[in-house]
């Protein structure tokens, strides 16, 4: 009889060793392990394994580009009468921030993923202690909203919700990957990912800014979707949410207008209803092929904010159908690429982060999209990438990098990434080389 002494593995129960089974060799064994890794390998690396790298990087780049240009032309007009007669002034700005976040895209698309584990929690400390100077003198307000502060000794405002948006979705990957066998309870789903998340769109709501805090409650619904939370609790979670929202705009007139302004049977073209309907005119007016770049009516002082929440209508004027399905197809190119590197990827803290920023940038274009088109009320959120604005236009693009960064530590991408390096600076050796003889 085999005794078991106290303390060994199979008396205290923890004998994990795996065994092989009777007439399996010890060659036989690690082929078919081999076997395994290789299948699971070649179903990780189906298709270009440097795929989801080009579509992210070139439809943000794409949709930058288009951007630029768009804002030149919707600002144009706007930018003579409030910067003494300078049509530039606009598109200036929107360059220089374009110049400043291509650069630290490029910068964040080299940081390995192990720093952003590292800088997850002083992120989001930093972004929570920006967004509550909304409570102090450096505050600045617009149109009822307080969600901007200025720098000091710089003149210049910034929006601190946009930088806390990524530090979230950094953070929520990195405490719900680590929680990730314990999300079927809700303790573990409510401490500290729900909490935090609360308190950083509690802090964005008391500047009033009610579209942001729909923006940032997607990036939140996002993370909690890929970590694996139980989809119950999602109905839940939107059954809350939507009472929620109900009460802050039934006690907001400016709110209640803006429903009505959609939604009512009855309303004033010349007052509530006025941004929604020239926004319908400028899209119309396109056609197929556009009136032509430059030569929007709409921007002359008719539609509010063309060159913000609005340059998708502008986009449509002068570009036509074309033109905005060019941006829908980009939009929905950088889908693909970022759903990619959720399937794709093995690190879940890389699945998790990559899932809240694609449902930050890709429920906040089709919150955009859906006010132009008149089917949701004026939230006022821009078009990411493509609207004006400073802030929003650097944290995009740092997530982009970020994201990118992430497509380089896919499966098989470093080593086609570093193999087609070495191909391109074959290629410039035999077209610089000289002739000998």
């Amino acid at each position: 009889m085999t005794t078991v002494q106290p303390g060994s593995r199979r008396a205290t129960g923890i004998d994990r060793t795996v065994r092989r089974p009777r007439g399996v060799t010890t060659a036989r064994a690690a082929r078919v392990t081999t076997e395994g890794a290789a299948e699971r390998q070649s179903v990780l690396a189906r298709g270009p394994v440097t795929l989801s790298y080009y579509l992210v990087g070139g439809a943000a780049l794409l949709l930058l580009a288009i951007g630029v240009v768009m804002v030149l032309s919707a600002s144009s007009i706007s930018s003579i009468r409030e910067n003494d007669g300078n049509p530039y002034g606009y598109f200036l700005d929107q360059a220089k921030f374009a110049l400043l976040g291509l650069p630290l895209m490029f910068v964040a698309s080299r940081v390995p993923v192990a720093w952003y584990r590292k800088i997850a929690w002083p992120a989001l400390a930093v972004g929570l202690a920006l967004q509550a100077l909304i409570f102090t003198p450096l505050a600045r307000g617009e149109k009822g909203n307080t969600n901007w502060i200025m720098l000091p000794g710089v003149g210049q405002t910034i929006q601190p919700s946009e930088f806390l948006k990524l530090a979230l979705a950094l953070w929520l990957g990195l405490v719900l990957a680590r929680k990730s066998a314990l999300l079927h309870k809700w303790q573990h789903v409510l401490v500290p990912g729900l909490v935090v998340s609360a308190l950083a769109l509690g802090l964005v709501l008391a500047g009033h800014d009610l579209g942001t805090v729909l923006v940032m409650a997607a990036l939140v619904a996002g993370t909690m979707f890929v970590a694996g939370v139980p989809l119950k609790w999602f109905g839940l979670a939107a059954v809350m949410g939507a009472g929620a929202a109900a009460f802050l705009v039934v006690t907001s007139r400016n709110r209640m207008d803006r429903i009505m302004a959609v939604f009512g049977s009855d309303c004033d073209t010349s007052a509530a209803c006025y941004q929604t309907q020239h926004g319908l005119w400028g899209l119309g007016t396109g056609g197929i092929s556009g009136v032509g770049l430059g030569a929007s009516r709409e921007k002359w002082s008719y539609l509010p904010e063309a060159h913000n929440d609005y340059i998708f209508a502008i986009l449509g004027e002068e570009l036509g159908l074309l033109g905005t399905l060019l941006v829908l197809a980009l939009f929905a190119a950088l889908a693909f690429g970022l759903i990619r590197i959720v399937r794709r990827h093995e690190d879940p803290f890389v699945k998790i982060a990559t899932g809240g920023i694609a449902a930050w940038i890709l429920g906040q274009a089709l919150i955009n999209i859906g006010v132009v088109i008149g089917l949701l009320p004026v939230i006022g959120v821009p078009l990411p990438l493509v609207s004006a604005g400073g802030s929003a236009l650097i944290a995009t693009l740092l997530a982009m990098g970020i994201v990118l960064s992430f497509a380089r530590s896919e499966p098989g991408a470093p080593e086609a990434l570093r193999a087609r390096r070495g191909t391109v600076r074959r290629s410039l050796a035999v077209v610089t080389g000289r002739r000998r003889g």
